[in-house]
């Protein structure tokens, strides 16, 4: 996967909370390959009317945050079914970074594993930059990843925490076989002296 060192990017506002990952990606896409386009499945009912047109006020409908690649949620953003699809269709449609107060228990470990960052901020930071956003539409935010650091447009930078083993993996751009491959030698190695111990 694509490693995950710094992004600068308008950032399209839900500020609903207990946006489900049956509303990111609908059920009955849960068929469709990984190594096909899950982008056109993106909030597939919210976005489109039953006749296929777009639905006006929806936000990724918007010509100034269609391009987004950072998303801002609401609290407990991705909950529901833990669904790996659900980031699929979001990284597929451009998006790299999610930045909610809270998230679904397994959205940010699927996040990780797929090239995604997912970062926790407090409610009202959140909300800052979402005003903002709003206010200023195409604005642009810059995360950077290692100095763990968000800055919005204003020049405001807010810190966030992540995961050490998290981190690396989005830095390295490491899913879990290719972590588990950094130490192949150390595999093999054991492989080894367990193969001498059962002679």
């Amino acid at each position: 996967m694509d490693p995950f060192i710094r992004l600068t990017s308008c950032a399209v506002p839900f500020r609903r909370a207990n946006i489900d990952t049956d509303q990111i990606l609908p059920a009955r896409y849960l068929a469709k390959p990984r190594d096909e386009d899950q982008a056109p499945f993106l909030f597939r009912d919210l976005r489109l009317n039953p006749d296929g047109s777009e639905v006006a006020d929806f936000p990724l409908n918007q010509p100034h945050w269609r391009e987004a690649r950072i998303v801002l949620g609401g609290q407990n953003f991705a909950c529901g079914s833990s669904r790996e699809n659900a980031v699929w269709t979001l990284y597929d449609h451009g998006v790299r970074a999610v930045i909610a107060p809270s998230f679904g228990d397994i959205f940010s470990n699927n996040s990780v594993k797929n090239g995604m960052l997912a970062v926790t901020l407090s409610a009202e930071a959140v909300a800052e930059l979402m005003t903002e956003a709003e206010a200023t539409p195409g604005a642009e935010i810059a995360i950077d990843l290692p100095s763990q650091t968000i800055t919005s447009a204003t020049g405001k930078i807010w810190h966030f925490d992540i995961d050490p083993f998290a981190k690396r993996s989005l830095l390295e751009g490491l899913d879990e076989l290719a972590f588990t491959l950094t130490h192949s030698e150390d595999i093999a190695a054991f492989e080894r002296r367990l193969g001498r111990h059962n002679l």
